[in-house]
C-alpha cells in the first residue's frame, strides 16, 4: 500500500516576519522529525494577513520567484527531506503581484507553482487590490510524492477548479487557506460558515474521489485601519478521505501541527465504487463555460 504521511501546519502570526519564519522552520523540522513527507503550510505564512485594508506600502512585502524566501525554502525541504508547499506574495513585475503556492521537493528544487485564481473582493478581505488573477491554470505539480493539485483559499469555494485538477491527474487536493470570523457576527453565523467551509471541501473530495488536504491559520489579527475589530481566523484545519471521511481537524483557537497518514491508493478503489468520472454527461455541459444561463 502507498501511504504518505502528511505534516499540517496550522500557525498565529504576528507583524514581526522574521519571528514567523523561525516558528515556521521549527515547525516544519518538528513535522519532519514525526515522519511527515508532505508539508502544508497556511496561506500568505510569512507576514500578517495583510489585505483586510488597501496600502499600497504593503506591495514592499512582494518578492520575486525566486527569490528570499524561495531560497529559504528551499533549504528547509532538502534539510528536512520533505515536499513542501508554501504560499507566497508573488512580485511578477512591477505593478503586477500574484498570490502563489510554490511547492519544493525533498531535494529542494522547485517543482512548480500555482496562481491563484479566484481573487475575492470583500470586507477585510481585499484582495483584488493586491492579487492579479492566476493565469497558469489548474494544473496538478508533480513531486516525488506524486501529483499535487494545489489550490488556494477562495479557490475552494469552486467545485470547477477541484475538477480540472482531478481530470488533470492529480492524486491530491491541497488548499492553503486564510479564513475567519469577524467579531460582529453572531454565534450561528459563525458556525454557519465554518459548516459550510467544511462541507464543500468534504464535497470536493467525495465528487472527486480524492483526498484534501485543508491549512487555515488561526489567532485574531487586528484590523490596521480600525474599521472592524479585525479577523479571528478559525483554524480547522483538516484532512479529509476519498469519500469526505474526516481523519483529523486541528483546534479552532490554538496553534497546531498534525501529523496523518493517507492511503494514496484508497482513491483508487473509491473510484471503483462510485465512478462520478465515467458516469459525467461531458456532451451537456457545455453552459459552465457561461457567466449564466438566461
Amino acid at each position: 500500500m502507498r501511504k504518505i504521511k502528511v505534516g499540517l501546519i496550522q500557525q498565529s502570526n504576528t507583524a514581526d516576519t522574521r519571528n514567523n519564519l523561525l516558528k515556521l522552520a521549527e515547525n516544519i523540522k518538528a513535522c519532519a522529525d514525526q515522519g511527515a513527507e508532505l508539508i502544508v503550510l497556511q496561506e500568505l505564512h510569512n507576514s500578517l494577513y495583510f489585505c483586510q485594508t488597501e496600502n499600497t506600502d504593503i506591495f514592499d512585502l512582494a518578492e520575486p520567484i525566486p527569490g528570499p524566501s524561495t531560497g529559504f525554502y528551499s533549504e528547509l525541504a532538502a534539510t528536512n527531506k520533505v515536499v513542501l508547499v508554501t504560499s507566497l506574495f508573488e512580485k511578477r513585475a512591477p505593478g503586477l503581484y500574484h498570490n502563489t503556492a510554490v511547492v519544493f521537493d525533498r531535494d529542494g528544487s522547485m517543482a512548480g507553482k500555482y496562481r491563484k485564481m479566484h481573487i475575492p473582493d470583500d470586507p477585510a478581505y481585499y484582495e483584488k487590490f493586491y492579487f492579479t488573477p492566476g493565469d497558469i491554470g489548474f494544473k496538478p505539480i508533480e513531486t516525488s510524492l506524486g501529483k499535487l493539485g494545489i489550490l488556494v483559499c477562495w479557490d475552494q469555494w469552486y467545485p470547477e477548479a477541484a475538477r480540472l485538477m482531478a481530470l488533470k491527474g492529480a492524486e491530491i487536493l491541497i488548499y492553503p487557506t486564510a479564513i475567519g470570523w469577524e467579531s460582529s457576527d453572531t454565534e450561528d453565523e459563525k458556525s454557519r460558515q465554518l459548516d459550510a467551509w467544511i462541507i464543500s471541501q468534504r464535497g470536493h473530495a467525495v465528487a472527486n474521489g480524492l483526498p484534501v488536504v485543508s491549512v487555515n491559520r488561526v489567532g485574531h489579527e487586528p484590523d490596521p485601519s480600525k474599521q472592524t475589530n479585525g479577523i479571528s481566523f478559525w483554524g480547522n484545519s483538516f484532512v479529509a478521505g476519498p469519500q469526505g471521511e474526516l481523519l483529523a481537524q486541528a483546534s479552532n483557537t490554538e496553534p497546531e501541527n498534525m501529523i496523518v497518514e493517507i492511503d494514496m491508493e484508497r482513491s483508487e478503489n473509491v473510484r471503483r465504487w462510485w465512478p462520478f468520472l465515467r458516469d459525467r454527461r461531458i456532451d451537456e455541459y457545455g453552459g459552465l463555460t457561461k457567466r449564466f444561463l438566461d
